[in-house]
């Protein structure tokens, strides 16, 4: 499962808005074990049927069960806010009523004698599931728990797409079906959906049978579609999706492989997920495990609740995944490719095998963070892994409250909880980390013994630590108790001492962080005269001096040369040694932490100069780093950089690029620039002309407003949020109906984006009934991520309409309006 919540803060801690959530002293909290194992599923068989007006699912369900370790004579499902109305054993043809227990979250069933073990029975289940009923909530990553979800069922939102789709992940499928729900089950399964003829089905397995519905056929406005899947897999990864859906059909090594999106976005489908093909024959050959599924489906649906979910041979995504082709040239590898490997490692790691309990979800999430950057790696190239990487470690440290927790976790108040940035980012770079240890070859070939030893069973971080011990020869005790089971990690200084005398170059590293020392292994490169010599060493001591022979000075000692350790540290390195090493170095890392140490010398003729050569670096990523570090308020760096600037504007591969220099051009208010913008406004990327769009407002408000209203037939993205804020700046009541339609269709990145547009133009309108609607949706925002935002900066923006309002004729509404936004964030904090 991928979060789109992590990239909405990706996004809030761009715009500056974003504050560190502080961890808070944990209380106690239950000890979780896997599941108790009474009874286990052997097969499910669903027939169902939708009502869209009620948004209920009339569901008959025949469960195959057997006991495990002894004879039972009950059997307990997961079943949340059912009308259940019939429970029977079924023998051939014979169907037996049964005695039940239902508490509106668990059917408990009296099977009328104790059923030895290893026997399978079935019972017939026949119920009502109302899931816009049921009043649950879900969390800060999975945002729904109704297991089954009804999009524009009255078709009242013009526009909009009437929908079906389901998200079981952790324990919410059980709301459309009774199971037991849990990730140490598994099951086969046949789904037969009953819909209207004119939509698209999809569910795990293959379609086996489409007839029309009623008795011989009899209704033709109905459909009845069946999808069969004869490997077991977890209830939570049961699946299905209803709509008008257009298939684009692919495959891979003769199985399927479908797209499945809306009509309008159908010609993009290729340009989206055409790559999964490639994908399936890199992970199979890679992990030594050909793709073990029927069959493979993408599809996207409206107004998800999670980003993405790897239901077993279905995955589902949430509408980010599909774009019009102009979308898709704002696109980044960190956005829906990477998500689209991510879901597809899911089916080695968590569909195939599956984490035992919540608790060892690392077994889920951490390898399937981990495929982000090996697919970075085999399509793209080592530097485009290693930001991937370092993308994730730095959302991993951007909050204090991650470091109280092991990756392997027992105890824990909601499942949810599990799934954090230590789960996903700090678990993917820890195994980055031990593949690094390990070697390629050996990794991988522990990672194909773990899958074979639990093929569609579960698992556990022993067992993978077992497996890649066999491949390896080497007891990997001490990796797994201080990577899996202890939180937090190493936080180190690095000091360097050349001793001429003894010709040696000395490396003392400290570890400073709480309670004992982690073992580190690592490489060490030592650069004389433009080369480097690698030495291996094994930090071990709150205190650790290595020594290296040098009969000169070192020009550039570099600690961690394979950049892969999961560390804070300070490396003290002076400018010119860090200069060094983003000249000679090799790897993404290097030059990254080298421009990171320019940036905090700004008046160092040397950082100036290190800023300047990342304006040409071969990695998009570090290009767009380097034009936001320079510091243009300074006249000598605005005077070299500039041109360059307006060259990347330009020319540049990478429109993340262009649209970075265009931003940083635009408050320079250089009237030579104004050819930069007009040309950019021609761009095909959004983002492009969105940049360009506020570079021009700087220079020429009205010019900027003209512009802004040419756009008004075709904006998206960056774009629409740029004419927001031009329209904020050099607009009036005209402009005010469009900027509230515009934030109001919005997703939430984007809407930070619009605030201050919203807020410069609320200033000054004379018009109560507009101050009423942007006060009230400016609150509204905070209030909904007030864990995630800087309040305080927000509140400064309400008080900015307020104090523009001041000598107005609505002063009097604008000060009651603001004070209670104000009073309301304040109490929402």
């Amino acid at each position: 499962m991928f979060c789109l919540m992590r990239q909405f803060l990706l996004l809030v801690l761009c715009l500056g808005i974003l504050v560190p959530v502080v961890g808070q002293p944990l209380a106690p909290v239950p000890f979780r074990p896997a599941a108790r194992q009474v009874n286990l599923l052997v097969h499910t068989r669903l027939d169902v049927k939708f009502d869209y007006a009620k948004r209920y699912l009339y569901g008959r369900e025949w469960v195959t069960l057997k006991p495990h370790a002894q004879a039972t004579d009950t059997l307990r499902l997961d079943a949340k806010g059912m009308d259940i109305k019939t429970v029977a054993l079924v023998q051939g043809s014979v169907i037996t009523p049964l005695k039940y227990n239902y508490n509106q979250r668990q059917l408990l069933i009296q099977l009328g004698r104790p059923v030895p073990v290893g026997e399978a029975y079935t019972v017939y289940i026949e119920y009502t599931a109302k899931p816009d009923e049921l009043g649950t909530q879900g969390g800060s990553a999975i945002r729904g728990a109704k297991g089954l979800y009804f999009i524009n069922p009255d078709s009242a939102i013009s526009g909009k797409p009437v929908q079906i789709w389901t998200q079981g992940e952790p324990d919410a499928n059980s709301v459309w079906f009774p199971t037991i729900d849990e990730t140490n089950q598994k099951t086969t399964q046949e789904i037969s959906l009953t819909v209207p003829s004119k939509y698209v089905t999809l569910s795990n397995g293959l379609l086996v049978a489409q007839v029309p519905a009623g008795p011989t056929g009899s209704d033709p406005g109905l459909r009845t579609d069946t999808w069969k899947m004869d490997q077991p897999h977890a209830p939570y990864l049961f699946m299905m999706a209803v709509g008008d859906f257009r298939i684009t059909k692919d495959t891979w090594r003769g199985k399927e492989v479908n797209y499945y999106l809306e009509p309008q976005f159908a010609a993009q489908a290729k340009a989206i997920f055409g790559k999964t093909p490639r994908m399936l024959e890199f992970f199979s050959q890679r992990l030594g495990v050909d793709f073990p599924w029927s069959k493979y489906s993408q599809v996207v649906c409206r107004d998800f609740v999670a980003g993405a979910m790897e239901n077993t041979t279905a995955s589902l995504f949430g509408e980010q995944a599909q774009g019009s082709a102009r979308e898709l040239l704002d696109w980044q590898y960190a956005g829906v490719e990477r998500e689209i490997a991510h879901e597809l490692f899911h089916h080695w790691f968590g569909d195939y095998v599956t984490a035992e309990s919540w608790g060892n979800l690392t077994i889920n999430e951490s390898f399937a963070n981990f495929s982000e950057v090996l697919w970075a790696e085999h399509e793209y190239g080592p530097d485009a892994a290693a930001q991937q990487a370092d993308l994730s470690l730095r959302t991993y440290f951007r909050n204090p409250a991650n470091f109280s927790k092991p990756l392997v976790r027992e105890q824990y108040r909601e499942k949810d909880e599990m799934f954090d940035a230590v789960t996903y980012q700090k678990g993917g770079n820890i195994l980055n980390m031990l593949r690094a240890y390990l070697g390629e070859d050996v990794f991988f070939r522990g990672l194909q013994q773990f899958l074979k030893q639990n093929a569609f069973g579960t698992a556990e971080p022993h067992q993978l630590r077992l497996a890649l011990e066999a491949a390896s020869g080497r007891d990997l005790n001490w990796f797994f108790d201080q990577w899996y089971y202890r939180a937090g990690h190493p936080v180190v200084t690095i000091a360097y001492q050349w001793d001429a005398a003894r010709q040696r170059q000395a490396v003392i590293v400290r570890q400073t962080q709480a309670g004992a020392p982690y073992v580190l292994p690592l490489a060490v490169d030592v650069y004389t005269n433009g080369r480097a010599r690698r030495y291996v060493a094994t930090l071990r001591h709150a205190v650790d001096t290595l020594y290296f022979p040098a009969a000169t000075k070192p020009d550039l000692v570099n600690v961690d040369a394979e950049k892969v350790l999961v560390w804070q540290k300070n490396d003290q390195k002076s400018l010119a040694e860090f200069n060094y090493q983003y000249r000679h170095a090799p790897r993404y890392l290097d030059r990254r932490e080298a421009l990171r140490a320019a940036q905090l010398q700004p008046t160092s003729p040397t950082a100036q100069r290190l800023l300047l050569a990342g304006l040409g670096d071969k990695s998009a990523a570090l290009r767009e780093m380097a034009i936001e570090l320079l510091d243009l308020k300074n006249a000598a760096q605005r005077k070299a950089a500039a041109p360059l600037l307006a060259k990347l504007a330009g020319a540049d591969a990478s429109v993340q690029v262009q649209a970075a220099a265009l931003t940083a051009l635009g408050p320079l208010k250089d009237k030579r620039n104004a050819p930069v913008f007009t040309k950019a406004l021609a761009s095909q990327s959004y983002r492009v002309q969105g940049a360009a769009l506020l570079g021009l407002a700087a220079l020429n408000p009205a010019q900027a407003l003209a512009r802004a209203t040419a756009f008004e037939t075709d904006n998206k993205g960056s774009l629409t949020a740029a004419m927001v804020n031009v329209y904020g700046q050099a607009g009036g009541p005209a402009q005010w109906p469009l900027m509230l339609a515009k934030y109001d269709a919005a997703n939430p990145p984007s809407r930070f984006e619009m605030l201050p547009g919203l807020a410069e133009i609320l200033g000054r309108l004379d018009d109560p009934a507009a101050l009423s609607q942007g006060v009230g949706r400016i609150k509204d925002l905070t209030v909904q991520y007030i864990k995630f935002v800087d309040s305080e900066r927000l509140i400064g923006l309400l008080r900015q309409i307020q104090t523009r309002q001041a000598t107005g004729p609505n002063a009097g509404a604008a000060a009651g309006l603001v004070d209670r936004a104000v009073a309301e964030i304040q109490a929402a904090r």
